[in-house]
């Protein structure tokens, strides 16, 4: 089987790839082709006809995508758009001139409504208004969903999506400003801690609550998806509903996460908070009950998950992307 991995050097990506990699030393027939973005530009319509047209890839992984926290999704919301649009138009049309029938792409908790009914069902997509502060990034991971869809009901095509929760873990940005709220938290504690300061704040009033998964849960669940049988698959979803929601199950407060963090790097001083900084969605919880009737459920808890990422973290801060 050859496999054509988008975004392989991704958090998801190279969560994916680890995974692909033990299943072939295990001498399963897997051929992985990859790219990086010097090699080939995946908003490079040309570029990516003529790189699917050479590798006739028997499977296409959807992994790629420009992604940020919310002070990202604010800055730069036309980049977050248009390449996220671009890369997903490219490759899955591409991929089905190319005669690849089955994909699988790979969303966000972000498409959901902003006061969408907790935890949040699949049905609930396109049914009120996004969260404004990363509604261009929404609207595409939606857009990716129905391109899926589409192909799938003209051309009988076996193209599915997955939508993770917040993930976290080995390959994060840790950037203070252009990082998710995890990794945000694990790089500003560990500071404030080898720094012996007393106080760290934290963005907005700490009261929202937010689902979080390890990575590599989410590279687990989302080869159990592309393995299903055709007719599991579709037995559990809808042709104009396909995707599947990927999630821990179990959301937490961001000061009581704030707390797991302090534990994990060894801050010892105050945790304060700054309501004037936007608190983004209150509550954002998948249901997962889809992905574990189908007979997937997650196997690393947050406390085992955070520990895991801040010792990925101290074993290379001097590559991390800061």
């Amino acid at each position: 089987m050859r496999i054509y991995l988008a975004g392989h050097r991704g958090m998801v990506g190279g969560a994916i790839l680890r995974r692909l990699e033990a299943r072939r030393e295990r001498n399963e027939s897997i051929e992985l082709v990859t790219r990086t973005h010097a090699e080939l530009d995946l908003t490079d319509q040309a570029a990516v006809r003529a790189f699917i047209q050479a590798e006739r890839p028997d499977v296409v992984i959807l992994a790629a995508a420009r992604v940020g926290g919310i002070h990202a999704n604010s800055i730069y919301p036309a980049n977050f758009i248009y390449d996220n649009l671009m890369m997903e138009a490219n490759i899955i049309h591409q991929a089905f001139e190319a005669g690849v029938k089955r994909l699988l792409f790979l969303g966000s908790s972000c498409i959901y409504p902003k006061e969408a009914p907790q935890p949040m069902v699949e049905d609930a997509l396109l049914t009120g208004a996004l969260e404004p502060t990363n509604e261009p990034y929404a609207i595409a991971k939606i857009a990716g969903i129905k391109l899926c869809e589409s192909y799938n009901r003209q051309y009988g095509t076996d193209y599915r999506s997955v939508m993770p929760t917040n993930l976290y873990g080995p390959g994060d940005n840790f950037h203070p400003e252009n990082s998710h709220v995890l990794p945000a938290l694990i790089r500003r504690f560990h500071e404030a801690a080898q720094e012996g300061r007393d106080e760290v704040v934290i963005w907005g009033t700490g009261t929202p609550r937010r689902e979080f998964l390890h990575v590599d849960d989410m590279a687990a669940a989302s080869l159990f998806a592309l393995d299903l049988s055709r007719e599991k698959y579709e037995a559990n979803t809808q042709p104009m509903l396909s995707h599947i929601n990927v999630g821990y199950g179990e959301d937490i407060s961001i000061l009581q996460l704030a707390k797991i963090v302090a534990r994990a790097t060894g801050f010892e001083g105050k945790i304060l908070t700054d309501p004037s900084k936007p608190d983004g969605t209150m509550r954002k919880l998948m249901d997962v009950s889809r992905l574990k009737t189908m007979g997937w459920t997650p196997a690393i808890t947050l406390e085992q998950g955070i520990k895991q990422t801040y010792r990925w973290f101290l074993d290379h801060r001097d590559s991390v992307r800061f």
